[in-house]
């Protein structure tokens, strides 16, 4: 079908449209958080400010300037992401007023688009709009728009589109292909129809990346005639097809078994000027070893050959296996892969055994990639292993992978073992990241995993003496009542006392007594001490007869483990 469109433009020469790097079949780009914000972003021009004319420089001066400067905000926007990545929002908001920059739409765009944590970037771009002389645009709306859409967050990613037409924000064809193509993607495809129809109504030009978004998203639904309709369109409005055009056109038909005529426009492109790239290749091999097809494969691999390119390894596998399968050789797929070598191939035929061994050559970057991928295809591993990426990244510091791998076991539903778990609080907690360490207590609870008198205490305590108490409250809530004992009711209260509020701790020793927990020797120690610091002097007394008489009518008791642990804790003698 879509052959017989070529008159309108497959032989022509046109230019070469901006790209990325696609990597994934069935998508054109490489990881939801570069999808079509990536793939169609207009270049943002940077206001310049008006230089004095009388200012006379040199040609190599300026140009020395102009590369300084843009180091200079290359490593400035890297530091305000590592900061939201890796800091608390109060620690990243107070370290972002301090720096001496111009906050303008190029600079809080390219800050979202290094994809910081997207209720970080929330935070962030609701800061920005506060900050005197700025006004968010089309840019950074679009881009907050994207992270959401990623995320899966289509209420949120509706709240930002309806804010933009609210406020009179324009609306171009970068922001409703990235709506039309999050809404199909996580199922609403009348709607995707609907925004299209909407961009064409309202005047606003698609460009190719609209057409081939639009294109992919109704071939991904089965409406293929109205995708050779939209093509035909495209091509008559005088745009050319680029890479992504192509491989979106070439992918559907190697789904449909039309290799011949895939490997016909494989062929025509490259004399229209537009050479087939790295992911186009890979997409192409994926979608024969979907099939078991082995001899499209072998023409699209001598391809990769002539131009020296390589496949990535987890489809270098599947087409080893194809190969296999169908008994046919493998001896143009190694030239095309040299760098692979057979003690390297053989120990991994599944994802299990690559991802581990990956972890015993520490390539962190590789097991991310996996992950990212594997969380697109809804792959599943096993719950061991996700533990072991987890603990491993963590013993590295590496909490970037950790929350990835942990990540993925939130989305597929996979309980990770207790000692994965612990190794997140405790990274989390040394970055000061507690609304992370929250939802790791979250999770472990959920699991009914016990996070242990000791660690529960310990945790409450360290937030405490941190003044953290809105996240130290936060994890007592979430404990179970079985394991809301002495020891975890004096952490609590000395996180009170800590913080000068006496009326809270002496409220959690009373609560403590009511549920039947009998106080230690660490809990009037904490208690005495906190009433002291708050000028509590008649309280003093009175809880210090009171120690005095529980000491002497638990001198013969056995002390339980909990007391112990309280007693341990809180300077207690046993």
């Amino acid at each position: 079908m879509f052959i017989s469109l070529g008159k309108y433009g497959l032989l022509k020469r046109h230019t070469h449209f901006w790209a990325i790097y696609v990597n994934q079949p069935l998508c054109f780009w490489k990881s939801s958080v570069k999808a079509v914000r990536y793939l169609h972003q207009f270049k943002q021009i940077r206001p310049i400010q008006q230089v004095n004319r009388k200012l006379k420089r040199s040609r190599k001066s300026a140009e020395r300037k102009d590369v300084d400067a843009k180091l200079y905000m290359r490593d400035t926007i890297g530091k305000i992401s590592k900061l939201l990545r890796y800091s608390t929002w109060e620690c990243a908001k107070e370290e972002l007023e301090k720096l001496c920059i111009r906050w303008d739409s190029y600079t809080i765009n390219q800050v979202l688009k290094t994809h910081p944590p997207m209720e970080k970037a929330w935070l962030f771009f609701n800061w920005a709009s506060q900050l005197e002389g700025f006004k968010h645009d089309q840019f950074t709306y679009t881009t907050m728009l994207d992270i959401f859409g990623e995320a899966k967050r289509m209420s949120s990613m509706n709240y930002i589109f309806s804010q933009m037409q609210e406020k009179g924000i324009k609306i171009d064809a970068v922001t409703y292909t990235s709506l039309l193509h999050w809404l199909s993607k996580y199922g609403d495809f009348e709607r995707s129809v609907k925004i299209w129809n909407e961009m064409n109504d309202k005047g606003c030009r698609p460009t190719v990346v609209s057409y081939t978004a639009y294109i992919k998203v109704l071939f991904d639904n089965n409406r293929v005639k109205e995708a050779a309709e939209v093509y035909k369109k495209m091509l008559q409005s005088g745009l050319a097809p680029n890479c992504f055009t192509y491989t979106v056109l070439m992918e559907h038909l190697f789904s449909s078994g039309k290799y011949k005529q895939a490997l016909d426009i494989f062929s025509k492109m490259q004399e229209a000027g537009v050479q087939p790239d790295k992911a186009t290749c890979n997409i192409l091999i994926e979608k024969c070893c979907e099939s078991g097809t082995t001899w499209p494969m072998t023409q699209i691999l001598q391809f990769m050959k002539e131009n020296s390119m390589v496949l990535r390894y987890p489809i270098f596998l599947k087409a080893l296996e194809t190969f296999e399968n169908a008994n046919e050789s493998d001896f143009l797929l190694r030239q095309v892969n040299p760098h692979i070598k057979d003690e390297i191939v053989k120990p991994f035929v599944t994802d299990r055994e690559l991802i581990l061994n990956l972890l015993k050559q520490q390539k962190f970057a590789a097991i991310d990639h996996l992950l990212i991928e594997m969380i697109e295809k809804e792959t599943q591993l096993d719950s061991s292993t996700v533990s072991t990426v987890v603990e491993v990244h963590c013993f590295h510091s590496k909490p970037k992978g950790a929350l990835l791998a942990f990540d993925y076991s939130s989305k597929m539903q996979i309980s990770i073992e207790r000692p994965a778990y612990l190794a997140l609080i405790g990274v989390l907690s040394r970055m000061g990241s507690f609304p992370k360490v929250v939802a790791i207590v979250e999770a472990m609870v959920t699991a009914r995993i016990t996070l242990g008198t000791y660690l529960g205490a310990l945790l409450i305590y360290k937030l405490g003496r941190a003044r953290k108490l809105f996240y130290a409250s936060k994890i007592f809530n979430l404990l179970p009542d079985e394991e809301k004992n002495a020891a975890v009711y004096t952490a609590l209260m000395s996180g009170h006392f800590y913080s000068g509020n006496a009326n809270k701790g002496l409220k959690t020793y009373k609560t403590m007594r009511e549920k039947g927990n009998s106080p230690t020797l660490g809990t009037y120690n904490v208690l005495l001490y906190g009433l002291e610091k708050c000028g509590k002097v008649h309280e003093v007394e009175i809880y210090r007869k009171e120690k005095s008489m529980q000491i002497n009518e638990s001198f013969y008791n056995v002390f339980s483990m909990e007391e112990k642990v309280c007693d341990f804790l809180f300077g207690g003698k046993m």
